[in-house]
Order: structure tokens, then sequence, then C-alpha cells
């Protein structure tokens, strides 16, 4: 597109986007770039703007599908250093987006700082996992949040204080564009008393989840006061297969694909499931896995 001619150093067109994502599968983009600093992202936001252009944000792809005609407009990667630093000051953390839910937890455990590791295992970027509110029973990243660096739709730097952010159930209200940094507040803590922890919660995360060599997605949100891995069980689904994709023996609510599976394959056995749980106890899952 002419309106991005002067990006034409990061910007590159119909790149395949299943390298990008954990299960493997889609199309390409119609465009995809890695920015190098603030200010090409900033300049680079403004003119998609002007243009009309849609624009989305990838980070590891961790819990993402993409259709098999593969995605238009412009796709981001903040992949770059500039988006992927972690500083630590006192009891306060600051990551950049692209940075790794992973390294943000080590970053934290090594400077004696509690909280985050409870999400220890669960994969993607702090990005990512802020968008969609990423937790567990015992913990989410959003209630440690102290603030968020964002680019509204102008390619402007913004900062969104915690009063004005609201983190519920897998959800937020960061509407932004991109996602640029995090700050985080923690609290000290004993380095042993915190490594326990974390293996702890590693222990639990990889007994429930799909063996590692296998490419999975979970797929549904829990109802309130209800597991969605438990429905799907109890509607007698596990195992079944509709093309390469096929539903966890170890938790239902992950698809697992193999060799020779099409998105529109997961597409078609998501909907199977979310049929016959409607079907046996009235209740519509709400879907978790994103979908582009």
């Amino acid at each position: 597109m002419a309106a991005l001619d002067e990006f034409s150093e990061i910007v590159q067109r119909q790149v395949p986007l299943a390298p990008f994502t954990h299960l493997k599968l889609g199309g390409p983009a119609e465009m995809l770039a890695q920015p190098r600093s603030v200010e090409e992202l900033s300049r680079l936001v403004r003119a998609c703007s002007e243009a009309k252009i849609p624009l989305r944000v990838l980070g590891c792809g961790c819990n993402m599908l993409i259709r098999d005609e593969g995605v238009s407009g412009l796709v981001l990667r903040l992949s770059e250093p500039a988006f992927t630093q972690i500083e630590v000051r006192n009891d306060r953390v600051r990551a950049g987006t692209g940075a790794s839910v992973a390294s943000l937890i080590s970053a934290s455990a090594r400077h004696n700082l509690a909280g985050l590791e409870s999400l220890v295992g669960i994969p993607g970027t702090v990005g990512g996992a802020l968008r969609t509110s990423t937790g567990d029973r015992s913990a989410d990243l959003g209630q440690f949040v102290h603030s968020v660096e964002v680019l509204d739709s102008q390619g402007r730097v913004q900062v969104r204080h915690r009063d004005e952010l609201q983190f519920g159930e897998q959800a937020n209200n960061l509407d932004d564009p991109v996602l640029l940094s995090v700050e985080f507040a923690l609290q000290p803590d004993e380095t042993d008393l915190i490594v326990k922890r974390m293996r702890r919660a590693w222990m639990l995360r990889k007994g429930a989840a799909p063996a590692a060599f296998q490419a999975a997605g979970r797929v549904f949100k829990n109802p309130r006061g209800l597991n969605a891995s438990a429905l799907i069980s109890q509607a007698g689904l596990e195992r079944t297969r509709v093309g390469g994709a096929e539903v966890s023996d170890r938790d239902a609510n992950y698809i697992v694909v193999h060799p020779g599976a099409t998105s529109r394959d997961v597409l078609r056995l998501i909907e199977l499931i979310r049929t016959r749980v409607e079907e046996k106890f009235n209740l519509r899952l709400e879907q978790e896995l994103t979908v582009w």
C-alpha cells in the first residue's frame, strides 16, 4: 500500500503467520512489520490510522488461531529490543510488552520480588497476557499493574494509570491499539519462598497441560463457578476428532493439532464442542482462543 511506502525497510508483504503461532496453522499476513523503535512504531500506527489500514499486534501466538485465508491489513510484531527490555527498580518492574511472561517472572524473582510466581508456565508475551488478563485462581497479571504505556490511534504515547484501569476475569478496559510497556508493583519476599511457589505452580500447570511435543490451544473460558474442561469431558467429547484437530485426553479444554490439520478443522471442532455442551447443559461456552 502506497500509504506505507516510507516503511519499506520494515514492512513485508504476504508473510506466512503460521510459524509465529503455537498451533502452526493458518495463512499469511497481507503485511507484517517489526518496528525498531517507539518513534518508528508511532509513525507507523499513525500512517495506518490515516489510511484506515486494519492493525493487529501478534505476540508469540500461544493461544491464537490464524484462519486459512490469512489476515488483511498490517500485523505488528514487537520483537525488537526496544520492546522487550525489563528493568527493576526497588519494588517496581517495568517490562516491554514484547518481553515474555517467563522472563518477567524470572527477573522479578532474581530481585526477590513476589506476586507473579504462580503464573510460571504460562506462555506468551507480557502484552498478550495483559490483553487477556492472564491468571489463575491464586493470582492474575492485572492485579499487580501500576501503569501501562500505550500508543493511541494517532500514534501518541499515553500512560494509563492504575485508577483508570479495570481488570476483571479474562477481560479489561485496555482498548488502545498498541501496548508499549507495563510497570508492575510487587512485594519483597525471601528467595527460597518465591522459588518454592514457582516450582509448585510449574508442577501443577504441567501436570494438567497436553504433552509438550503436541501443538495445542486452550479453547474456552471457564464459566463462573464451573470448569470448561470438566463440562467437555462430561459431554463425552474427549478424543473427538475433526480432520487433524482432536480434543485432548489430558485436558479436554485443549485442542491438539496433528500433521495435516487446517484452521478450518479446528474451527469446526470448536463449534461441535460448543453445540454438544450447550445441548447437554444448556450452557454456551465463551471462547478463549483468539481467532484472526
